[in-house]
């Protein structure tokens, strides 16, 4: 097992302070919140992306401690496993920054669905203002089939902008997957959020996705697009640092992709696009190259960082088959690697200085 006494300081930049996503420690069903917790303040984690499964599973167990026949809603006990959440990062210095993700919201054709997320949505405000006084949803674009959800971006935008208007004064950050089914690109997501025009909306950028869809193949023997593919993510970098106000980015979101052999089972599942089942199999934290990290994760970092001149929290956001594993150690594990991807991804964006592009 990796040594778990490497801890870095937020000190070590005060510019950046780190995070890290709950579903990069373990699936909430076979590891506990408090031992990603733990695994997290441990290992210099300052702040948590929470993901809802935690706040469900914790629900769940304290639903069944419940005196028999108490008459109590599911969301009654997500509000109960909220407060234990708050208190029990609180005793750790952690910061819950995020609630996410808030999936398959925009642009739903069926109109009695929309209200039932806008009702969920209502719930999520709610969790948020127990768990922290700065937080924000995280809304990943949706990913539906085509014949549920509709392209038409002004509708797509009045959405996002009711989301806003719901949440206020709570935020909301809009990132794209790189398997949305409209919206794939942050360019998508920017379009979206201008038009919206809210206050209290903003960007979500992951380097993930942004890699994943302008510049990655893992179907392909080379695992990436043509070479004309390293042109069109400079290109893209260059308007993501001309275009996008740093003080809409409420979040930096790291994560790498392992080079896979293109016939791996989990990338042909049936029913999911193949860049979806390589995400949620085989991402890895940067600098994890020994892992077979291989996506241009320091060019896509230095734009979103060091090219937009942002500050605030950077988050490790990843999603793994490894976090399935039934094995106690997993968030210690998990949680000691991104303490040392973090340290590595410090030196990289030490090495330039603010405001240069790539």
């Amino acid at each position: 097992m990796h040594s778990l006494s490497i801890t870095p300081t937020p000190e070590v930049d005060s510019r950046w302070r780190p995070a890290i996503a709950t579903v990069s420690l373990g699936v909430a069903h076979l590891h506990p919140i408090i031992a990603k917790l733990d695994a997290a303040a441990i290992n210099g984690q300052r702040g948590l992306e929470l993901f809802h499964d935690d706040i469900a599973e914790l629900a769940k167990t304290l639903r069944a401690q419940a005196p028999e026949g108490a008459a109590r809603t599911v969301r009654d006990y997500e509000i109960d496993a909220s407060h234990a959440i708050r208190d029990l990062c609180a005793q750790r210095d952690l910061e819950v920054v995020a609630l996410q993700p808030f999936r398959h919201y925009e642009g739903l054709i069926d109109q009695k669905r929309h209200a039932e997320r806008i009702d969920e949505l209502k719930h999520w405000v709610q969790l948020c203002k127990i768990l922290g006084d700065s937080l924000f949803i995280l809304i990943p674009s949706s990913f539906l089939d085509a014949s549920e959800i509709t392209s038409d971006r002004e509708r797509l935008a009045a959405d996002l902008a009711e989301a806003a208007d719901v949440a206020f004064p709570v935020r909301i950050a809009y990132e794209a997957l790189a398997w949305g089914t409209y919206i794939n690109t942050w360019e998508d997501s920017w379009d979206l959020i201008k038009r919206a025009n809210r206050p209290n909306l903003g960007i979500c950028l992951d380097t993930f996705n942004i890699a994943a869809r302008v510049w990655a193949d893992p179907t392909s023997a080379t695992g990436r697009l043509p070479p004309s593919a390293d042109d069109d993510l400079r290109e893209s970098m260059d308007r993501l640092v001309r275009e996008i106000d740093p003080d809409r980015v409420m979040m930096v979101q790291l994560a790498d992709g392992e080079r896979v052999d293109p016939h791996t089972p989990f990338l042909h599942a049936l029913g999911l696009p193949p860049l979806l089942a390589w995400s949620r199999n085989a991402r890895l934290f940067p600098c994890e190259e020994d892992r077979g990290g291989y996506l241009p994760i320091r060019e896509v970092a230095d734009a979103c960082i060091n090219g937009l001149g942002y500050t605030g929290w950077v988050s490790m956001e990843v999603f793994s088959r490894s976090t399935a594993d039934d094995n106690p150690a997993v968030p210690m594990e998990h949680a000691a690697r991104a303490s040392r991807s973090w340290l590595r991804v410090l030196q990289l964006l030490e090495g330039k200085p603010e405001k240069e592009s790539i």
